[in-house]
């Protein structure tokens, strides 16, 4: 495959002038000799009648900082062709440069020139042919032309992607074993279809192990490039490739692909850009570095979180991560401290974001101008007002499949590049999606790359694996003990120090199944078992014994980390929202253990409505008074709805006008008070270790024991005794009792007794009417109830009491 490096602007000054000796860089003396010293290369070529030529290309100085080129031709002739040799540009009938004898001493009775290249901007290429005093032409053994390139060097083949020094060059490297052949293609601020320079890589000069790299003297005047590697040729498909590697990309533009059946189907393709990677000034922003138990979450997707006109925002900021940072006063107000992105890699738009294209830039559609560079300046200003405010931001990421391949044969990256490496040959069984071999050393490389990127350069605060058991997965798709991937997270230096969770939800098959996951104390976990045993026991379909065990903290999936590496949730995107988890429960939510209280969908039975009420209620507090990390679903706090569908796709923006209702002001009320209470009872509910056996004792009605067995008792207390602490004062380590009624009738609790001097207060009773359902200690018309009363729970509701010292 031939370069195609066009030729210089200017027609050169030629003459023989004999060549170095040895073909030697130039002496280095002063800064621009030393550049060109740095950009000396040496090409040698066999002749058609078993010659061999050499040619060196190396920077000099024209003086006055001008910049110039000197290529010098040394030729080794064959016997008989000795005399007359001249040099001529290819296609050209002009003038001539002849060959003149090299010094003996060094060339051995060669023939020499040199051309001089001054003011010409690489890179370029010189093309030329010999000819013999008889006009007979010597071309390569190939019997093509003698082509060199100008401007451009061997390169290095580290770091991977494109990588500018300050005096303009460029450096370009990709990993790729399958290739035969690599052409790096470069197209100018015209954007149009074809490239405006394509410079193939020689295996022999331009590979080191499987890394094809090169370097440009300056790519000045161009504005994107691809890789092409010919591996798809046979198909019909040769199209340059984005860059695994690249920070600044373009846009995804459409195309066409030819799929298995010869048929053409709609495609994207894109370009990695030439521009460098904007610098910021992040000032004196630091990582909250929260500890695990602290952390409140709240899960939201960029776009949808204020792409509604009711958010109040311009259109360029509604729907990009300007409008989420707006909105942190929200997250304030509701006690967040984490928000989790869903992933904000360049993805799929039909397929949505758990399909990403490219693991190393952040989504253009999430910045005001639809721009690379402009979406990392907003992704950072996003990031430094969350940090300011004191609020972590953590990316859910998925590196366990791509957009790639399927039905529309998708080739972006990597999977034109070398397929064979980065993903599983024959994919998962039962899995259509182009599945990535996560632990093979290439893609593991890749993966981490991409994380310590997000790290370094945009100060993300942790991460969330989607589709976590794909990552414990080898090369034939079979499960690993001790998968290398997770282990160097795990320890590796910088991403060791952030938040790393694993999450068994796929988008795949659309499955989430708690699963035992390698973790070496590092890692946490989404917590699948929380939400399913919580929603049973709300819908009266679960063993008290199980919401126990969630209450604690998960101890049969969490005993060797603790309670914190949790992380509970009761909705989530990717399913039924909380409004719609308390209204519908069609034969096919079966699986979601869903309720709709008596109704199906909406409904104006206030009976049907009150229960619902007291459901959302219930489903928030125990979540909040649970052991370890509580995760809130975007639209939660406002009653958001997707009509009763799990399906992402039908997951609309949020409605901001929702927040004036009194159900909402309520509800983020609600929430407000529930994370003010995990932080001032730190002691019981922000734990790293579990709770003491000694400190829990549980009961039913009236102080009897609980049925533990039985499958229709939908009742339970919880009574913690605080442990002692001599730093904290007795005020502020009461005792807690917590009762649970899943029962569609009340039920009499009686209350433990308490030290002389103390009493119950009550803080919370879900079947209250607003605003007196909840209340702050502090607030003197809070229930005051003495030890050994009795309390009536009502039907579907929650009580929370603490023990306080009465005053004399």
């Amino acid at each position: 495959m031939a370069s195609s490096l066009p030729a210089p602007p200017a027609p050169p000054t030629a003459s023989w002038r004999g060549l170095l000796p040895s073909l030697r860089p130039p002496p280095r003396s002063g800064p621009f000799l030393t550049r060109a010293a740095a950009r000396f290369n040496r090409y040698r070529f066999r002749t058609d009648d078993d010659g061999v030529v050499d040619v060196a290309v190396a920077g000099k100085d024209n003086g006055g900082g001008a910049a110039g080129y000197s290529v010098a031709v040394e030729v080794l002739p064959a016997r008989g062709r000795e005399r007359g040799l001249v040099l001529r540009a290819e296609g050209s009938d002009g003038e001539v440069v002849p060959l003149a004898p090299a010094p003996a001493s060094e060339a051995g009775g060669a023939l020499a020139a040199e051309l001089s290249y001054d003011g010409a901007r690489a890179p370029f290429h010189v093309s030329f042919l010999l000819a013999d005093a008889a006009g007979a032409e010597v071309r390569t053994h190939r019997g093509t032309s003698f082509r060199v390139p100008v401007g451009v060097g061997r390169g290095r083949p580290a770091p991977l992607g494109m990588s500018l020094s300050e005096d303009g060059s460029a450096n370009f490297a990709v990993y790729s074993k399958s290739a035969k052949g690599v052409v790096l293609c470069l197209f100018d601020d015209r954007g149009g279809g074809e490239p405006s320079l394509e410079v193939e890589l020689d295996p022999y000069v331009h590979r080191t192990g499987d890394v094809w790299h090169v370097s440009l003297e300056s790519v000045e005047g161009y504005a994107s490039y691809g890789f092409r590697t010919g591996l798809f040729a046979l198909f019909g498909i040769d199209r340059p490739l984005l860059d695994p590697y690249a920070k600044v990309i373009g846009d995804f533009v459409p195309d066409e692909n030819v799929n298995e059946e010869g048929i053409a189907v709609p495609s994207v393709r894109c370009l990695a850009s030439l521009e460098k990677s904007p610098g910021y000034n992040w000032g004196r922003d630091r990582h909250p570095s929260l500890p695990l138990e602290k952390l409140v979450v709240y899960r939201a997707n960029v776009a949808l979180f204020t792409k509604d006109k009711s958010s109040g925002l311009p259109d360029k900021v509604a729907g990009t991560f300007s409008g989420l940072a707006a909105k942190v006063e929200h997250f304030k107000r509701l006690g967040v401290n984490a928000v989790l992105l869903e992933p904000v890699f360049p993805f799929h738009q039909v397929k949505g974001p758990y399909f990403p294209y490219h693991f190393f830039s952040p989504m253009n559609l999430y910045s005001s101008e639809r721009s690379s560079v402009s979406a990392i300046k907003s992704m950072k200003d996003m990031v430094k007002t969350m940090h300011r405010n004191g609020i972590e931001v953590l990316l859910e990421v998925v590196f366990t499949h791509t957009a790639e391949g399927g039905a529309e044969c998708q080739m972006i990256s990597i999977r034109g590049i070398d397929g064979s490496s980065y993903y599983i040959a024959d994919g998962i069984v039962g899995c259509k999606a182009s599945v990535l071999n996560c632990n093979h050393p290439v893609t593991q490389r890749l993966i981490l790359d991409s994380l310590r990127h997000w790290v370094l350069d945009f100060h993300v605060d942790g991460f969330c694996f989607i589709n976590a058991p794909f990552l414990v997965r080898g090369p034939g798709g079979e499960g690993l003990s001790r998968p290398p991937l997770l282990e160097a997270i795990a320890f590796d230096p910088v991403l060791s120090k952030t938040k790393i969770i694993a999450d068994p939800w796929s988008p795949l098959d659309i499955s989430n199944v708690q699963f035992p996951f390698p973790h070496w104390k590092r890692w946490a976990e989404m917590n699948t078992r929380f939400c399913m045993d919580v929603r049973k026991f709300l819908k009266g379909e679960a063993l008290i014994s199980d919401l126990a065990t969630r209450l604690c903290g998960s101890g049969d999936l969490f005993f060797s980390r603790g309670p914190a590496f949790s992380f509970n949730y009761v909705s989530r995107n990717s399913g039924l929202t909380l409004v719609d988890l308390v209204s519908f429960n069609s034969d096919e939510l079966g699986s979601k253990f869903s309720w709709n209280c008596g109704e199906e969908g909406p409904s104006e039975n206030n009976a049907v409505l009150q229960t619902r009420l007291r459901q959302i209620r219930n489903f928030l507090f125990i979540l909040f008074v649970s052991l370890g990390i509580p995760v809130l679903n975007m639209g939660d706090e406002c009653g958001h709805s997707a009509a009763g569908s799990t399906s992402y796709k039908d997951r609309g923006p949020l409605n901001w006008k929702a927040l004036k209702t009194v159900f909402v002001k309520e509800v983020t009320g609600f929430i407000s008070f529930l994370s003010a209470l995990r932080s001032r009872r730190a002691d019981i509910f922000q734990r790293r270790e579990f709770l003491k056996l000694e400190n829990i004792h549980w009961y039913g009605s009236d102080l009897s024991e609980p049925q533990w067995e039985d499958p229709t008792s939908g009742f339970l207390c919880m009574h913690i005794n605080p442990e002692l602490d001599e730093n904290v004062p007795d005020s502020d380590r009461g005792d807690l009792y917590i009762c649970f009624n899943a029962n569609e009738e009340s039920v009499s609790a009686t209350l433990p007794a308490l030290a002389e001097g103390s009493m119950w207060v009550r803080l919370v009773d879900t079947s209250l009417a607003f605003p007196g359902f909840f209340s702050s200690e502090s607030n003197p018309k809070v229930h005051q109830v003495l030890g050994f009363s009795s309390y009536q729970i009502k039907a579907h509701s929650c009580v929370l009491f603490e023990s306080k010292r009465v005053l004399s």
